[in-house]
């Protein structure tokens, strides 16, 4: 497979990313990705096209992650120098930011926000509601979606 399609999933990707390095290293990560599915692999018939859809979600969690390393960063920056933390710290909480995000991906944009001013934030439903601009009766039902949703994703 990495022989017949390597190249090929390479120019896709550059094509997509703007350095090469990136492409390569995505490239990589797809391969790596799929060592541990050898019977999927077996089954293929359009092995470009899963390729490619396994090189996008790998593409998708990198913007992620490094979204929310930004996020984390920007947040350390404006912390006073008596609260910074330790390298093994941030890298802790980075991870634990990280799969945070990974749990939440797929709530609509309101439930993943009611839910993360709740939790994070400590506001209640009203404080929520005026918010969003939505009733208090929709921040319950968001919250609800939201709480099933974390709960199957663990599951």
């Amino acid at each position: 497979m990495y022989l017949d399609h390597h190249a090929w999933l390479l120019g896709w990707l550059r094509k997509r990313l703007r350095h090469g390095d990136s492409a390569a290293d995505l490239a990589h990560d797809t391969f790596v990705h799929i060592l541990g599915r050898p019977q999927q692999v077996q089954e293929l018939r359009q092995p470009r096209a899963w390729l490619s859809t396994v090189a996008r979600g790998l593409l998708v969690d990198r913007v992620r992650r490094q979204r929310v390393e930004r996020a984390w960063l920007e947040t350390l920056a404006h912390l006073p120098v008596a609260q910074e933390m330790s390298p093994e710290t941030r890298l802790i909480l980075l991870e634990t930011l990280e799969r945070i995000d990974a749990l939440l991906d797929g709530l609509a944009p309101k439930v993943r926000t009611a839910f993360l001013l709740s939790r994070l934030e400590g506001l209640g439903y009203k404080d929520i509601g005026e918010r969003l601009g939505v009733t208090v009766s929709s921040v319950e039902k968001y919250m609800v979606t939201a709480i099933r949703h974390c709960y199957l994703a663990q599951r």
